[in-house]
């Protein structure tokens, strides 16, 4: 079984700053992309950015020079360090991962999700 748990969301004024966390454990035999999707009220889920395994990253057109996704392959985590934040970001944001269990089985897994809120 594979968790894929969220942290550090909130509520930032416009023009702030935060940093999302995700980390998976479980039975993991190894991790290819990982990313973020978010899903705002009425709208569909939408990507936010992805990390390869060897750090190729790609951004929403909306979040490119704001955002910033990173990942730590030791630790089976990504990060999303969000700036300049408008009140269009308001969202839950979800961690993805496309995981190869000790079983040998791809799964993609999605994370519980964390509220960013943005408003003054």
């Amino acid at each position: 079984q594979v968790q894929l748990v969220e942290s550090g969301g909130g509520l930032v004024q416009p023009g702030g700053s935060l940093r999302l966390s995700c980390a998976a454990s479980g039975s993991i035999r190894s991790i290819n992309d990982m990313g973020w999707y978010r899903q705002a009220p009425g709208k569909q889920r939408e990507l936010v950015a992805t990390c390869t395994r060897a750090g190729t990253t790609n951004y929403a057109d909306s979040v490119t020079g704001r955002f910033t996704i990173s990942r730590d392959n030791v630790k089976n985590s990504v990060y999303l360090q969000m700036n300049s934040l408008k009140p269009e970001d308001t969202a839950v944001y979800y961690c993805n991962a496309a995981i190869l269990g000790r079983d040998l089985r791809y799964g993609n897994y999605y994370g519980q999700g964390t509220q960013v809120t943005v408003s003054s």
